[in-house]
Protein backbone atom coordinates (compact mmCIF):
# COMPACT_ATOMS: atom_id res chain seq x y z
CA UNK A 1 0.00 0.00 0.00
CA UNK A 2 1.37 3.37 -0.96
CA UNK A 3 -1.14 5.52 0.93
CA UNK A 4 -3.08 4.99 4.14
CA UNK A 5 -6.84 5.55 3.92
CA UNK A 6 -8.66 5.77 7.20
CA UNK A 7 -11.81 3.76 7.83
CA UNK A 8 -15.09 5.67 8.07
CA UNK A 9 -16.23 3.45 10.95
CA UNK A 10 -16.40 5.45 14.17
CA UNK A 11 -15.54 3.02 17.00
CA UNK A 12 -18.30 2.59 19.54
CA UNK A 13 -16.06 1.48 22.44
CA UNK A 14 -12.44 2.66 21.98
CA UNK A 15 -11.72 2.93 25.71
CA UNK A 16 -8.77 0.80 26.84
CA UNK A 17 -7.56 0.13 23.30
CA UNK A 18 -4.83 1.63 21.13
CA UNK A 19 -7.51 3.62 19.34
CA UNK A 20 -7.59 5.70 22.52
CA UNK A 21 -3.83 5.78 23.16
CA UNK A 22 -0.68 3.87 22.29
CA UNK A 23 2.44 3.00 24.25
CA UNK A 24 5.78 3.97 22.73
CA UNK A 25 9.42 4.25 23.71
CA UNK A 26 10.31 7.30 25.80
CA UNK A 27 13.55 9.26 25.74
CA UNK A 28 16.65 7.12 26.30
CA UNK A 29 18.60 7.53 29.53
CA UNK A 30 21.89 6.08 30.71
CA UNK A 31 23.04 3.20 28.53
CA UNK A 32 20.10 3.78 26.20
CA UNK A 33 17.57 2.47 28.76
CA UNK A 34 14.13 3.77 27.76
CA UNK A 35 10.93 4.22 29.72
CA UNK A 36 7.49 3.59 28.22
CA UNK A 37 5.50 6.70 27.33
CA UNK A 38 1.89 7.28 26.30
CA UNK A 39 1.43 8.19 22.64
CA UNK A 40 -1.52 9.23 20.49
CA UNK A 41 -4.21 6.75 19.56
CA UNK A 42 -4.32 5.17 16.12
CA UNK A 43 -7.50 5.12 13.99
CA UNK A 44 -8.50 2.20 11.80
CA UNK A 45 -6.70 2.07 8.46
CA UNK A 46 -8.81 0.71 5.61
CA UNK A 47 -7.13 -1.97 3.50
CA UNK A 48 -8.70 -2.78 0.14
CA UNK A 49 -6.31 -5.24 -1.52
CA UNK A 50 -9.07 -7.88 -1.69
CA UNK A 51 -12.12 -5.68 -2.39
CA UNK A 52 -13.16 -2.07 -2.87
CA UNK A 53 -16.19 -0.21 -1.65
CA UNK A 54 -19.02 -0.36 -4.22
CA UNK A 55 -19.12 2.72 -6.42
CA UNK A 56 -21.21 4.75 -6.22
CA UNK A 57 -21.44 3.90 -2.56
CA UNK A 58 -24.93 3.52 -1.15
CA UNK A 59 -25.94 4.25 2.43
CA UNK A 60 -23.69 2.24 4.75
CA UNK A 61 -25.50 -0.15 7.05
CA UNK A 62 -22.79 -2.34 8.65
CA UNK A 63 -24.05 -5.14 10.86
CA UNK A 64 -21.74 -6.76 13.46
CA UNK A 65 -21.48 -10.54 13.23
CA UNK A 66 -18.83 -11.75 15.70
CA UNK A 67 -16.26 -10.31 18.09
CA UNK A 68 -13.47 -12.20 19.88
CA UNK A 69 -10.03 -11.70 21.44
CA UNK A 70 -6.74 -13.26 20.39
CA UNK A 71 -3.77 -13.98 22.66
CA UNK A 72 -0.66 -15.53 21.18
CA UNK A 73 2.86 -16.55 22.14
CA UNK A 74 2.30 -15.92 25.83
CA UNK A 75 5.29 -18.19 26.59
CA UNK A 76 4.58 -19.06 30.20
CA UNK A 77 8.15 -19.68 31.40
CA UNK A 78 9.51 -21.82 34.20
CA UNK A 79 12.58 -19.59 34.32
CA UNK A 80 14.38 -21.83 36.84
CA UNK A 81 14.12 -25.05 34.84
CA UNK A 82 17.22 -27.20 34.10
CA UNK A 83 15.74 -27.83 30.64
CA UNK A 84 16.41 -24.25 29.57
CA UNK A 85 19.58 -23.20 27.75
CA UNK A 86 19.95 -19.53 28.62
CA UNK A 87 23.71 -19.65 28.00
CA UNK A 88 23.04 -19.85 24.23
CA UNK A 89 21.49 -16.39 24.23
CA UNK A 90 24.84 -14.57 24.17
CA UNK A 91 25.51 -16.01 20.71
CA UNK A 92 22.59 -13.89 19.49
CA UNK A 93 24.16 -10.64 20.75
CA UNK A 94 25.13 -8.05 18.17
CA UNK A 95 28.41 -9.00 16.53
CA UNK A 96 28.06 -12.72 17.14
CA UNK A 97 28.52 -14.98 14.10
CA UNK A 98 25.30 -16.77 15.09
CA UNK A 99 23.09 -13.70 15.60
CA UNK A 100 19.58 -14.28 14.31
CA UNK A 101 19.76 -18.10 14.36
CA UNK A 102 16.20 -19.18 15.21
CA UNK A 103 17.36 -21.97 17.54
CA UNK A 104 19.27 -19.44 19.65
CA UNK A 105 16.94 -16.43 19.62
CA UNK A 106 14.91 -16.02 22.81
CA UNK A 107 16.74 -18.53 24.99
CA UNK A 108 17.02 -15.80 27.65
CA UNK A 109 15.09 -12.56 28.18
CA UNK A 110 15.57 -10.14 31.09
CA UNK A 111 11.78 -10.10 31.71
CA UNK A 112 11.10 -13.84 31.44
CA UNK A 113 10.44 -14.36 35.16
CA UNK A 114 7.25 -12.24 34.84
CA UNK A 115 5.43 -14.13 32.07
CA UNK A 116 2.49 -15.28 34.23
CA UNK A 117 1.87 -11.75 35.53
CA UNK A 118 1.81 -10.38 31.97
CA UNK A 119 -0.91 -12.85 30.93
CA UNK A 120 -2.96 -11.97 34.03
CA UNK A 121 -2.65 -8.27 33.14
CA UNK A 122 -3.85 -8.98 29.59
CA UNK A 123 -6.79 -10.98 30.92
CA UNK A 124 -7.72 -8.00 33.09
CA UNK A 125 -7.62 -5.67 30.07
CA UNK A 126 -9.78 -8.00 27.94
CA UNK A 127 -12.33 -8.29 30.74
CA UNK A 128 -12.32 -4.53 31.23
CA UNK A 129 -13.05 -3.87 27.54
CA UNK A 130 -15.46 -6.76 27.13
CA UNK A 131 -16.72 -5.81 23.65
CA UNK A 132 -15.51 -5.30 20.13
CA UNK A 133 -14.42 -1.66 19.91
CA UNK A 134 -15.79 -0.99 16.42
CA UNK A 135 -19.41 -2.03 17.04
CA UNK A 136 -19.74 -2.82 20.73
CA UNK A 137 -20.80 -6.46 20.32
CA UNK A 138 -19.82 -8.62 23.34
CA UNK A 139 -16.63 -10.65 22.96
CA UNK A 140 -17.83 -14.20 22.30
CA UNK A 141 -14.58 -15.93 23.27
CA UNK A 142 -10.81 -15.61 23.56
CA UNK A 143 -8.40 -17.86 21.65
CA UNK A 144 -4.72 -18.36 22.44
CA UNK A 145 -2.93 -19.30 19.23
CA UNK A 146 -0.06 -21.36 20.58
CA UNK A 147 3.26 -21.18 22.40
CA UNK A 148 1.21 -21.11 25.56
CA UNK A 149 4.09 -22.81 27.38
CA UNK A 150 7.73 -21.97 26.72
CA UNK A 151 9.36 -25.36 27.13
CA UNK A 152 6.51 -27.91 26.91
CA UNK A 153 6.61 -28.51 30.69
CA UNK A 154 3.73 -29.71 32.86
CA UNK A 155 4.01 -26.82 35.32
CA UNK A 156 4.04 -24.26 32.50
CA UNK A 157 0.80 -25.73 31.07
CA UNK A 158 -0.77 -25.69 34.52
CA UNK A 159 0.11 -22.02 35.05
CA UNK A 160 -1.29 -21.25 31.59
CA UNK A 161 -4.64 -22.94 32.22
CA UNK A 162 -4.85 -21.55 35.75
CA UNK A 163 -4.09 -17.94 34.81
CA UNK A 164 -6.79 -17.96 32.11
CA UNK A 165 -9.27 -19.71 34.44
CA UNK A 166 -8.52 -17.44 37.41
CA UNK A 167 -7.93 -18.21 41.08
CA UNK A 168 -4.89 -18.78 43.34
CA UNK A 169 -1.66 -19.23 41.41
CA UNK A 170 1.94 -19.80 42.53
CA UNK A 171 4.42 -19.29 39.64
CA UNK A 172 7.38 -20.97 41.31
CA UNK A 173 9.23 -24.27 40.97
CA UNK A 174 12.00 -26.18 42.71
CA UNK A 175 12.40 -24.95 46.29
CA UNK A 176 9.43 -22.63 46.72
CA UNK A 177 10.36 -19.10 47.70
CA UNK A 178 14.03 -19.39 46.70
CA UNK A 179 15.10 -18.24 43.24
CA UNK A 180 17.40 -20.73 41.46
CA UNK A 181 17.71 -19.28 37.97
CA UNK A 182 20.48 -17.55 36.04
CA UNK A 183 19.95 -14.10 37.55
CA UNK A 184 21.07 -14.90 41.10
CA UNK A 185 24.67 -14.99 42.40
CA UNK A 186 25.15 -18.76 42.75
CA UNK A 187 26.82 -18.94 39.35
CA UNK A 188 27.35 -15.27 38.60
CA UNK A 189 27.52 -14.55 34.87
CA UNK A 190 27.89 -11.05 33.46
CA UNK A 191 25.77 -11.87 30.39
CA UNK A 192 22.57 -11.91 32.49
CA UNK A 193 20.86 -9.04 34.25
CA UNK A 194 21.22 -9.32 38.04
CA UNK A 195 18.58 -7.04 39.57
CA UNK A 196 20.09 -7.41 43.07
CA UNK A 197 23.39 -5.90 41.88
CA UNK A 198 26.95 -7.17 41.66
CA UNK A 199 28.71 -9.48 44.14
CA UNK A 200 31.76 -8.04 45.89
CA UNK A 201 34.83 -8.17 43.67
CA UNK A 202 32.88 -9.09 40.51
CA UNK A 203 32.41 -7.11 37.32
CA UNK A 204 29.04 -5.45 36.80
CA UNK A 205 26.80 -7.44 34.47
CA UNK A 206 26.63 -6.30 30.84
CA UNK A 207 22.93 -5.32 30.86
CA UNK A 208 23.60 -2.93 33.75
CA UNK A 209 27.01 -1.65 32.62
CA UNK A 210 26.30 -1.32 28.90
CA UNK A 211 22.53 -0.96 28.60
CA UNK A 212 21.44 0.93 31.71
CA UNK A 213 19.42 -1.81 33.41
CA UNK A 214 18.52 -0.75 36.96
CA UNK A 215 18.95 -2.32 40.39
CA UNK A 216 15.61 -3.57 41.75
CA UNK A 217 16.10 -5.21 45.14
CA UNK A 218 13.61 -7.96 45.94
CA UNK A 219 12.38 -8.40 42.37
CA UNK A 220 13.22 -12.09 42.06
CA UNK A 221 11.38 -12.87 45.28
CA UNK A 222 8.32 -10.90 44.15
CA UNK A 223 8.30 -12.67 40.79
CA UNK A 224 7.89 -16.00 42.60
CA UNK A 225 5.16 -14.83 45.00
CA UNK A 226 1.67 -16.38 44.87
CA UNK A 227 -1.23 -14.21 43.72
CA UNK A 228 -4.87 -14.50 42.67
CA UNK A 229 -5.40 -14.39 38.91
CA UNK A 230 -8.56 -12.69 37.68
CA UNK A 231 -9.47 -15.19 34.95
CA UNK A 232 -11.32 -14.62 31.68
CA UNK A 233 -15.03 -13.86 31.95
CA UNK A 234 -15.80 -15.69 28.72
CA UNK A 235 -15.11 -19.04 27.04
CA UNK A 236 -11.55 -19.55 25.87
CA UNK A 237 -9.91 -21.83 23.32
CA UNK A 238 -6.36 -23.02 22.77
CA UNK A 239 -4.12 -23.90 19.83
CA UNK A 240 -0.88 -25.89 19.90
CA UNK A 241 2.49 -24.22 19.18
CA UNK A 242 6.05 -25.40 18.70
CA UNK A 243 7.07 -24.34 22.24
CA UNK A 244 4.12 -26.36 23.57
CA UNK A 245 5.48 -29.46 21.84
CA UNK A 246 9.27 -29.22 21.59
CA UNK A 247 12.19 -28.54 23.90
CA UNK A 248 12.87 -24.80 23.65
CA UNK A 249 10.45 -24.84 20.71
CA UNK A 250 12.91 -26.64 18.43
CA UNK A 251 14.01 -30.08 19.53
CA UNK A 252 11.89 -33.22 19.98
CA UNK A 253 11.79 -34.98 23.32
CA UNK A 254 14.40 -37.72 23.46
CA UNK A 255 15.18 -40.48 25.90
CA UNK A 256 16.49 -38.95 29.12
CA UNK A 257 15.03 -35.47 28.59
CA UNK A 258 12.41 -35.98 31.35
CA UNK A 259 15.06 -37.07 33.85
CA UNK A 260 17.16 -34.05 32.99
CA UNK A 261 14.26 -31.55 33.16
CA UNK A 262 13.10 -32.80 36.55
CA UNK A 263 16.59 -33.30 38.05
CA UNK A 264 19.11 -31.16 39.94
CA UNK A 265 21.66 -30.56 37.14
CA UNK A 266 21.28 -27.23 35.34
CA UNK A 267 23.83 -26.57 32.59
CA UNK A 268 25.29 -23.06 32.66
CA UNK A 269 28.08 -23.26 30.04
CA UNK A 270 28.81 -25.14 26.83
CA UNK A 271 31.42 -27.90 27.09
CA UNK A 272 35.03 -26.74 26.80
CA UNK A 273 36.37 -27.04 23.26
CA UNK A 274 33.00 -27.56 21.60
CA UNK A 275 32.75 -26.50 17.96
CA UNK A 276 30.11 -23.79 17.77
CA UNK A 277 29.72 -24.29 14.03
CA UNK A 278 29.13 -28.02 14.52
CA UNK A 279 26.62 -27.31 17.27
CA UNK A 280 24.82 -24.74 15.10
CA UNK A 281 24.54 -27.27 12.28
CA UNK A 282 23.24 -29.93 14.67
CA UNK A 283 20.61 -27.50 15.95
CA UNK A 284 19.53 -26.63 12.42
CA UNK A 285 19.31 -30.36 11.59
CA UNK A 286 17.30 -30.94 14.80
CA UNK A 287 19.81 -33.59 15.84
CA UNK A 288 19.34 -35.33 19.23
CA UNK A 289 23.13 -35.12 19.49
CA UNK A 290 22.71 -31.36 19.91
CA UNK A 291 20.67 -31.86 23.10
CA UNK A 292 23.34 -34.08 24.65
CA UNK A 293 26.05 -31.55 23.81
CA UNK A 294 24.04 -28.64 25.23
CA UNK A 295 23.88 -30.14 28.72
CA UNK A 296 27.38 -31.65 28.88
CA UNK A 297 29.23 -28.54 30.10
CA UNK A 298 29.58 -26.79 33.45
CA UNK A 299 26.49 -26.89 35.67
CA UNK A 300 24.96 -25.75 38.95
CA UNK A 301 22.75 -27.66 41.35
CA UNK A 302 19.05 -26.79 41.63
CA UNK A 303 16.16 -28.31 43.55
CA UNK A 304 14.62 -31.19 41.57
CA UNK A 305 10.94 -30.84 40.64
CA UNK A 306 8.79 -33.56 39.01
CA UNK A 307 6.36 -30.88 37.78
CA UNK A 308 8.98 -29.80 35.24
CA UNK A 309 8.45 -32.94 33.15
CA UNK A 310 7.91 -32.25 29.42
CA UNK A 311 4.50 -33.28 28.10
CA UNK A 312 3.66 -35.16 24.94
CA UNK A 313 0.87 -33.78 22.78
CA UNK A 314 -1.87 -36.00 24.25
CA UNK A 315 -0.76 -35.05 27.76
CA UNK A 316 -0.76 -31.33 26.94
CA UNK A 317 -4.25 -31.64 25.47
CA UNK A 318 -5.42 -33.50 28.58
CA UNK A 319 -4.39 -30.62 30.87
CA UNK A 320 -7.06 -28.45 29.21
CA UNK A 321 -9.69 -30.76 30.71
CA UNK A 322 -8.49 -29.99 34.25
CA UNK A 323 -10.08 -26.57 34.31
CA UNK A 324 -12.45 -24.25 36.10
CA UNK A 325 -13.19 -22.35 32.88
CA UNK A 326 -15.35 -23.08 29.87
CA UNK A 327 -15.65 -24.98 27.69
CA UNK A 328 -14.10 -28.02 29.35
CA UNK A 329 -11.18 -28.99 27.13
CA UNK A 330 -11.05 -25.45 25.69
CA UNK A 331 -11.85 -26.75 22.22
CA UNK A 332 -9.90 -29.99 22.42
CA UNK A 333 -12.14 -33.05 22.25
CA UNK A 334 -12.20 -36.54 23.69
CA UNK A 335 -11.15 -37.71 20.23
CA UNK A 336 -8.07 -35.47 20.49
CA UNK A 337 -7.24 -37.04 23.86
CA UNK A 338 -7.67 -40.57 22.53
CA UNK A 339 -5.77 -40.08 19.28
CA UNK A 340 -3.10 -37.66 20.49
CA UNK A 341 -4.12 -34.97 17.98
CA UNK A 342 -4.55 -31.23 18.57
CA UNK A 343 -6.80 -29.95 15.78
CA UNK A 344 -10.53 -29.38 16.08
CA UNK A 345 -13.41 -27.13 15.01
CA UNK A 346 -16.23 -25.36 16.85
CA UNK A 347 -19.20 -23.15 16.01
CA UNK A 348 -19.33 -19.58 17.30
CA UNK A 349 -22.77 -18.00 17.45
CA UNK A 350 -22.91 -14.71 15.57
CA UNK A 351 -24.84 -11.66 16.75
CA UNK A 352 -27.57 -12.32 14.15
CA UNK A 353 -28.04 -15.92 15.30
CA UNK A 354 -26.07 -17.52 12.47
CA UNK A 355 -22.92 -19.50 13.20
CA UNK A 356 -19.30 -18.99 12.18
CA UNK A 357 -17.25 -22.15 11.72
CA UNK A 358 -13.96 -21.82 13.61
CA UNK A 359 -11.24 -24.28 12.56
CA UNK A 360 -8.19 -24.68 14.82
CA UNK A 361 -5.13 -26.30 13.24
CA UNK A 362 -2.10 -28.02 14.76
CA UNK A 363 0.80 -26.70 12.70
CA UNK A 364 3.60 -28.19 14.84
CA UNK A 365 6.00 -30.59 13.16
CA UNK A 366 6.75 -33.23 15.83
CA UNK A 367 10.00 -34.15 14.04
CA UNK A 368 11.38 -30.82 15.28
CA UNK A 369 12.14 -27.33 14.07
CA UNK A 370 10.62 -23.99 15.04
CA UNK A 371 8.56 -23.60 11.86
CA UNK A 372 5.48 -25.62 11.04
CA UNK A 373 3.40 -27.61 8.54
CA UNK A 374 0.44 -30.04 8.56
CA UNK A 375 0.42 -33.79 8.31
CA UNK A 376 -1.53 -35.40 5.44
CA UNK A 377 -4.29 -36.71 7.67
CA UNK A 378 -4.98 -33.27 9.13
CA UNK A 379 -4.90 -31.70 5.67
CA UNK A 380 -7.63 -34.07 4.47
CA UNK A 381 -9.63 -33.36 7.63
CA UNK A 382 -9.35 -29.62 6.89
CA UNK A 383 -10.54 -30.19 3.32
CA UNK A 384 -13.59 -32.06 4.65
CA UNK A 385 -14.34 -29.23 7.10
CA UNK A 386 -14.30 -26.69 4.29
CA UNK A 387 -16.36 -28.90 1.97
CA UNK A 388 -19.07 -29.47 4.58
CA UNK A 389 -19.44 -25.75 5.33
CA UNK A 390 -19.76 -24.61 1.72
CA UNK A 391 -22.52 -24.68 -0.87
CA UNK A 392 -20.10 -23.71 -3.64
CA UNK A 393 -16.35 -23.72 -4.12
CA UNK A 394 -13.68 -23.89 -6.80
CA UNK A 395 -12.51 -27.31 -7.90
CA UNK A 396 -8.82 -28.06 -8.53
CA UNK A 397 -9.16 -26.69 -12.07
CA UNK A 398 -10.59 -23.39 -10.85
CA UNK A 399 -14.19 -24.07 -11.90
CA UNK A 400 -17.07 -23.07 -9.62
CA UNK A 401 -18.94 -26.17 -8.42
CA UNK A 402 -21.65 -26.85 -5.86
CA UNK A 403 -21.07 -28.49 -2.49
CA UNK A 404 -23.25 -30.14 0.15
CA UNK A 405 -22.78 -27.65 2.97
CA UNK A 406 -24.91 -24.94 4.51
CA UNK A 407 -22.92 -21.78 3.86
CA UNK A 408 -21.12 -20.41 6.88
CA UNK A 409 -18.26 -18.00 7.26
CA UNK A 410 -15.04 -19.86 8.13
CA UNK A 411 -12.28 -18.48 10.36
CA UNK A 412 -9.06 -20.45 10.87
CA UNK A 413 -6.73 -20.32 13.86
CA UNK A 414 -3.22 -21.74 14.13
CA UNK A 415 0.16 -21.00 15.61
CA UNK A 416 2.18 -20.65 12.39
CA UNK A 417 1.67 -18.31 9.46
CA UNK A 418 1.54 -19.33 5.81
CA UNK A 419 5.13 -18.15 5.35
CA UNK A 420 6.45 -20.01 8.41
CA UNK A 421 4.77 -23.30 7.44
CA UNK A 422 7.87 -24.38 5.50
CA UNK A 423 9.03 -27.25 7.74
CA UNK A 424 9.36 -30.33 5.50
CA UNK A 425 10.96 -32.69 8.06
CA UNK A 426 8.92 -35.84 7.59
CA UNK A 427 8.02 -39.26 8.95
CA UNK A 428 7.92 -42.58 7.09
CA UNK A 429 4.17 -42.93 7.85
CA UNK A 430 2.29 -41.63 4.74
CA UNK A 431 -0.37 -40.01 6.97
CA UNK A 432 2.42 -37.96 8.58
CA UNK A 433 4.00 -36.61 5.41
CA UNK A 434 4.13 -32.83 5.69
CA UNK A 435 1.95 -30.33 3.85
CA UNK A 436 3.45 -26.86 3.61
CA UNK A 437 1.78 -23.49 3.96
CA UNK A 438 1.55 -22.73 0.25
CA UNK A 439 -0.56 -25.85 -0.36
CA UNK A 440 -2.82 -25.01 2.58
CA UNK A 441 -3.17 -21.45 1.25
CA UNK A 442 -4.15 -22.74 -2.19
CA UNK A 443 -6.79 -25.01 -0.66
CA UNK A 444 -8.30 -22.14 1.35
CA UNK A 445 -8.46 -19.92 -1.73
CA UNK A 446 -10.82 -22.44 -3.34
CA UNK A 447 -13.46 -21.70 -0.69
CA UNK A 448 -15.03 -18.20 -0.88
CA UNK A 449 -16.41 -18.39 2.66
CA UNK A 450 -12.91 -18.67 4.18
CA UNK A 451 -12.45 -15.04 5.18
CA UNK A 452 -9.77 -14.98 7.89
CA UNK A 453 -6.75 -16.89 9.24
CA UNK A 454 -5.59 -15.76 12.71
CA UNK A 455 -2.13 -16.83 13.94
CA UNK A 456 1.09 -15.95 15.78
CA UNK A 457 4.66 -17.35 15.94
CA UNK A 458 6.44 -14.32 14.47
CA UNK A 459 6.08 -12.11 17.59
CA UNK A 460 5.30 -9.22 15.20
CA UNK A 461 1.98 -7.56 14.35
CA UNK A 462 1.27 -8.21 10.68
CA UNK A 463 -1.61 -8.38 8.19
CA UNK A 464 -1.32 -10.17 4.83
CA UNK A 465 -3.91 -10.45 2.02
CA UNK A 466 -4.12 -13.66 0.00
CA UNK A 467 -6.01 -13.09 -3.25
CA UNK A 468 -7.55 -15.52 -5.70
CA UNK A 469 -6.38 -15.39 -9.30
CA UNK A 470 -7.83 -12.32 -11.07
CA UNK A 471 -9.56 -14.61 -13.60
CA UNK A 472 -11.20 -16.79 -10.91
CA UNK A 473 -15.02 -16.93 -11.14
CA UNK A 474 -15.21 -15.73 -7.53
CA UNK A 475 -13.30 -12.57 -6.56
CA UNK A 476 -11.48 -11.80 -3.33
CA UNK A 477 -9.52 -14.13 -1.06
CA UNK A 478 -8.81 -14.20 2.66
CA UNK A 479 -6.87 -12.14 5.20
CA UNK A 480 -4.12 -13.44 7.46
CA UNK A 481 -3.96 -11.57 10.77
CA UNK A 482 -0.80 -12.16 12.79
CA UNK A 483 -0.35 -10.70 16.27
CA UNK A 484 2.65 -9.90 18.46
CA UNK A 485 3.64 -11.94 21.51
CA UNK A 486 3.27 -11.43 25.26
CA UNK A 487 6.88 -12.37 26.05
CA UNK A 488 8.54 -9.71 23.84
CA UNK A 489 7.83 -6.01 23.44
CA UNK A 490 5.17 -4.78 22.69
CA UNK A 491 3.32 -7.47 24.72
CA UNK A 492 0.06 -6.91 22.85
CA UNK A 493 -3.10 -8.81 21.96
CA UNK A 494 -5.78 -8.15 19.35
CA UNK A 495 -9.57 -7.82 19.33
CA UNK A 496 -11.16 -8.99 16.07
CA UNK A 497 -14.63 -8.21 14.72
CA UNK A 498 -16.46 -9.45 11.64
CA UNK A 499 -19.14 -7.24 10.11
CA UNK A 500 -21.50 -7.42 7.13
CA UNK A 501 -21.48 -4.03 5.45
CA UNK A 502 -24.81 -4.56 3.68
CA UNK A 503 -23.30 -3.58 0.32
CA UNK A 504 -21.87 -6.88 -0.88
CA UNK A 505 -18.72 -6.63 1.25
CA UNK A 506 -17.54 -7.88 4.64
CA UNK A 507 -15.12 -6.12 6.98
CA UNK A 508 -12.69 -7.61 9.47
CA UNK A 509 -11.71 -5.09 12.14
CA UNK A 510 -8.51 -5.71 14.09
CA UNK A 511 -7.82 -3.61 17.19
CA UNK A 512 -4.55 -3.83 19.10
CA UNK A 513 -4.69 -3.70 22.90
CA UNK A 514 -2.01 -3.31 25.57
CA UNK A 515 -2.23 -5.14 28.88
CA UNK A 516 -3.49 -3.46 32.04
CA UNK A 517 -0.06 -2.54 33.42
CA UNK A 518 0.56 1.23 33.54
CA UNK A 519 3.12 2.62 31.10
CA UNK A 520 5.59 3.07 33.95
CA UNK A 521 5.58 0.86 37.08
CA UNK A 522 5.55 2.53 40.47
CA UNK A 523 8.66 0.42 41.36
CA UNK A 524 7.16 -0.83 44.62
CA UNK A 525 6.01 -3.77 42.44
CA UNK A 526 3.41 -4.77 45.00
CA UNK A 527 0.85 -6.22 42.55
CA UNK A 528 0.94 -8.56 39.55
CA UNK A 529 -0.15 -5.65 37.34
CA UNK A 530 2.86 -3.59 38.45
CA UNK A 531 5.14 -6.55 37.73
CA UNK A 532 3.57 -6.87 34.27
CA UNK A 533 4.29 -3.17 33.71
CA UNK A 534 7.94 -3.73 34.63
CA UNK A 535 8.09 -6.70 32.24
CA UNK A 536 7.06 -4.46 29.37
CA UNK A 537 9.72 -1.87 30.28
CA UNK A 538 12.37 -4.59 30.43
CA UNK A 539 11.11 -6.03 27.13
CA UNK A 540 11.47 -2.80 25.17
CA UNK A 541 15.04 -2.54 26.50
CA UNK A 542 16.10 -6.05 25.47
CA UNK A 543 19.50 -5.28 23.96
CA UNK A 544 19.17 -7.78 21.13
CA UNK A 545 15.87 -6.31 19.95
CA UNK A 546 17.30 -2.79 20.17
CA UNK A 547 20.11 -3.85 17.81
CA UNK A 548 17.84 -5.47 15.19
CA UNK A 549 14.52 -3.65 14.64
CA UNK A 550 12.22 -5.19 12.07
CA UNK A 551 12.81 -3.52 8.67
CA UNK A 552 10.09 -1.11 7.59
CA UNK A 553 8.26 -1.17 10.90
CA UNK A 554 8.27 0.13 14.45
CA UNK A 555 10.10 -2.90 15.82
CA UNK A 556 7.79 -5.76 16.69
CA UNK A 557 4.79 -3.41 16.75
CA UNK A 558 4.72 -3.75 12.97
CA UNK A 559 3.71 -0.94 10.65
CA UNK A 560 0.58 1.16 11.16
CA UNK A 561 -1.20 -0.86 8.43
CA UNK A 562 -0.62 -4.00 10.55
CA UNK A 563 -2.18 -2.71 13.77
CA UNK A 564 -5.62 -1.07 13.88
CA UNK A 565 -7.20 -2.05 10.58
CA UNK A 566 -10.41 -2.52 8.65
CA UNK A 567 -9.87 -5.32 6.14
CA UNK A 568 -12.37 -5.38 3.28
CA UNK A 569 -13.34 -8.46 1.23
CA UNK A 570 -16.31 -9.56 -0.90
CA UNK A 571 -19.25 -11.10 0.94
CA UNK A 572 -19.11 -14.78 -0.08
CA UNK A 573 -22.90 -15.29 -0.10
Amino acid sequence: MTESVFSTQVPVAPRGTTIERTLVAGAAGAGGFRPIAAGPGEPYILRTELAARPSPAGPAAPRPLLAFAQLTDVHIVDHQSPARVEFLDRYNDQGSRFAGLANVTGSYRPNEMLSVQVVDAMVRRINEIGVGPAFGAPLAFTVSTGDNADNSQYNEFRWFVDVLDGGPLHPDSGELGRYEGVMDWVHYDVHYWHPEGTPDGALADRPSALHGFPLISGLLEKALAPFTAEGLRMPWYSAYGNHDALLQGNLPHIWGSTDYATGDHKAVELPTGISLFRLALDLLRVSPHAIRELVAGDFRRVTPDPDRRPLRRAEAVAEHFHTLGSPVGHGFTEQNRAEGTAYYAFDAEAVDGSSVRCVVLDTVNPSGGANGSLDERQFHWLEAELYNASSRFLDENGRLVTGPGRDRLIVLFSHHTVETMDNWLTDTDPDKHRVLGTKVRDLLLRYPNVVLWVNGHTHVNGVTPFARHPQAPVPGGFWEVNTASHIDWPQQARLIELADNGDGTLSVFGTIIDHAGPEQPSWDLSTPVELASLSRVLGINDWQQRARPEPGSDGRRGAAVDRNVELLLPAPF
